[in-house]
C-alpha cells in the first residue's frame, strides 16, 4: 500500500500511530499526514520507551515505532476537515530502527508466532467474540445501595452491598421497557436501547476493514453487547480487536456513552467475555487444507485437532494469567453466569472450557472455541500463547479425554473429579503462579515479556489486595 497516495487522496491531515503497551492498552501518538507523504515518517519515529509500561526503563528509553503500511485505515467518523485522520499500525524496534524489541507484543511476540507457522507452510486463524457494555454513563465515586437485586438474587433481604451504579435506560423505569438480569439475549427493541448504536459501529467498522458477521443484544442488561467479525490471522486479527475496542468508544462517545471492556461491570449479572473460536490451516486460511477437519469423525475433528485442544486444557491455568489479566476478569470466572470454569472440552456445551462448535460440519468452519478469555487482554499475547499451546499439544500428542456430555456446572464435585475435570484459577494471582511455572508458554513470551508482565501483574494484585472496599465497610463494621 501506498501510504502517501491514499492520504493524499482522502485528504488526511493526522495520522494516529498505534502500537499496543505490555497490559493491552492501545498507544497512539499524532503525526501530520505530510510526514508520510513527502517526510520520512516511514522510517521510523523515535519516542520515550521508560514512559510506556513494561517497554525500558530510563537509562535505556530510546525506541523507534515503525509504520506497518498494510495496515492503514481511514478513521471515517472523522468528517472536519482539519482534524481528518486515519489509523496505522507499527512494531517497536530497539534504538537504531534495525533490531525488533523484544518488549513489543505485535512485532516481536506475535509475528514471530506467524512467521514460524508460515516456515512450515502452516497459518493461524482466529475469530474473538468480543463483548462489552455501553452505559449513558458511569461514575466510579457514586457507590449506591443495590435496589436493583439482592444478595440472594432477588430471593430473602430486600437490599445488597453498595456499589458503582452505571446508568442505561435498559435499568431505568419510566424511560424504556426493563431488560431483567441476565434476560438480554437476542431482545429487540425498544427493549434493547442499543441497535442504533451496533448498526454505526457496523458501518464504520466495515469501512476500517473489519467485516461484520452478525451483532445482538447480550445476556446481561444495562446495554451489553457482541458483535462478531470475520475471522483473520494472529496479527491481523490483534489489529482489529484494537479497531474494534477503538471505533467502539469512539462511537459511544459522539452518543454521549461510554463503552467500556471491563470484564465484570455488573454485581450478579453475566460479565463480558472473548470467546475466541481458532483453526490451523496447511497453506493460506479457507484456500487451503483445515487440519482441524476429518469428516469421517463424529464432531468432524482430526486427531490434530484433538491433540491441539488437549494443549489448550494442558495449558489453561497458565493462560488464564494472559487471557483473564485483571483482578476484576476473576469475578466473571465464577459459576452460575455461563463463564467457564472448569477444565475440559465438549461438542456443543457451553459449560466446557473448550467447545467444538456443531453448526455445521462443512470442513472450512471445524474449529475449536476456547472460552476462557476476556477482552481486557492484550490480544497479541493471549492468542499467541493460545497458539503455542495447542502446537504443544500436538508436538507431544497430549489426549484431551472423552468429551463431556453434561452440564458441568450440575456435576458435583465428585463426579468431577471422577471424571478428572480441573478448574481454573480463581484469583490474578492464582493464575499468575501457574504462569510462573508453564515453560511453553514462558518461551512464546520471551524473557523480558515474562518478567514485566509478572511485575506489573503482581503490583496490580498487591494493590488491590491493600485496598479496603465499601462491600467491607458494609460487612464488617459492627464486628
Amino acid at each position: 500500500m501506498d501510504v502517501g497516495e491514499v492520504l493524499l487522496k482522502n485528504d488526511v491531515k493526522q495520522v494516529l500511530c498505534a502500537f499496543s503497551d505490555v497490559r493491552g492498552y492501545l498507544m497512539t501518538f499524532s503525526i501530520p499526514a505530510r510526514e508520510f507523504i513527502d517526510g520520512t515518517a516511514l522510517d521510523g519515529i523515535g519516542f520515550d520507551g521508560s514512559s510506556i509500561r513494561g517497554f525500558k526503563t530510563i537509562e535505556e528509553s530510546d525506541m523507534v515505532w515503525k509504520a506497518d503500511p498494510e495496515t492503514l485505515r481511514i478513521v471515517p467518523w472523522i468528517k472536519d476537515p482539519i482534524h481528518k485522520s486515519a489509523l496505522i499500525f507499527g512494531d517497536i524496534y530497539e534504538a537504531g530502527g534495525e533490531v525488533l524489541a523484544d518488549c513489543d507484543p505485535r512485532g516481536f511476540v506475535a509475528k514471530g508466532v506467524q512467521r514460524r507457522l508460515a516456515e512450515k507452510g502452516m497459518s493461524v486463524i482466529f475469530g474473538p467474540e468480543i463483548e462489552f457494555f455501553v452505559f449513558e454513563s458511569l461514575d466510579p465515586l457514586r457507590i449506591s445501595w443495590d435496589l436493583w437485586v439482592s444478595p440472594n438474587g432477588g430471593v430473602g433481604d430486600s437490599w445488597g452491598p453498595p456499589r458503582v451504579m452505571p446508568d442505561s435506560p435498559e435499568m431505568r423505569t419510566g424511560k424504556n421497557f426493563l431488560i431483567r438480569p441476565k434476560e438480554g439475549y437476542f431482545r429487540p427493541p425498544p427493549e434493547d436501547t442499543t441497535v442504533e448504536y451496533r448498526n454505526e459501529l457496523v458501518y464504520h467498522l466495515e469501512k476500517m476493514g473489519v467485516i461484520v458477521e452478525y451483532h445482538h443484544h447480550e445476556v446481561a442488561t444495562a446495554g451489553q453487547i457482541e458483535l462478531d467479525f470475520k475471522p483473520k490471522e494472529l496479527v491481523q486479527v490483534g489489529d482489529a480487536f484494537y479497531i474494534y475496542k477503538f471505533a467502539a468508544k469512539n462511537i459511544a462517545k459522539m452518543r454521549g456513552w461510554i463503552a467500556t471492556f471491563m470484564p465484570k461491570p455488573l454485581y450478579l449479572d453475566n460479565a463480558s467475555g472473548m470467546h475466541v473460536h481458532q483453526s490451523l490451516w496447511k497453506g493460506e486460511p479457507f484456500k487451503g487444507e483445515n487440519v482441524f477437519a476429518n469428516p469421517e469423525d463424529e464432531f468432524g475433528l482430526s486427531q490434530t485437532a484433538r491433540y491441539y485442544i488437549g494443549g489448550l486444557l494442558e495449558h489453561a491455568k497458565a493462560l488464564t494469567a494472559l487471557c483473564c489479566p485483571t483482578v476484576n476478569s476473576y469475578k466473571r470466572l465464577v459459576p452460575g453466569f455461563e463463564a467457564p470454569i472448569y477444565i475440559c472440552w465438549s461438542p456443543r456445551n457451553r459449560s466446557a472450557l473448550v467447545r467444538v462448535p456443531m453448526y455445521l460440519k462443512k470442513p472450512s468452519m471445524i474449529r475449536a472455541e476456547y472460552r476462557g478469555v476476556d477482552p481486557s487482554c492484550n490480544p497479541y499475547l493471549a492468542m499467541s500463547a493460545m497458539v503455542e499451546a495447542g502446537l504443544d499439544g500436538i508436538k507431544k500428542k497430549i489426549d484431551p479425554g472423552d468429551p463431556v456430555m453434561k452440564d458441568v456446572y450440575e456435576l458435583s464435585p465428585r463426579e468431577r473429579r471422577e471424571l478428572g475435570i480441573g478448574e481454573l484459577p480463581t484469583t490474578l494471582r492464582d493464575a499468575l503462579d501457574h504462569l510462573a511455572s508453564d515453560e511453553v508458554i514462558q518461551k512464546v513470551l520471551g524473557s523480558h515479556i515474562f518478567d514485566v508482565f509478572m511485575s506489573i501483574k503482581i503490583d496490580e494484585w498487591n494493590q488491590y489486595c491493600l485496598y479496603i472496599t465499601p462491600w467491607e465497610y458494609m460487612k464488617y463494621m459492627d464486628i
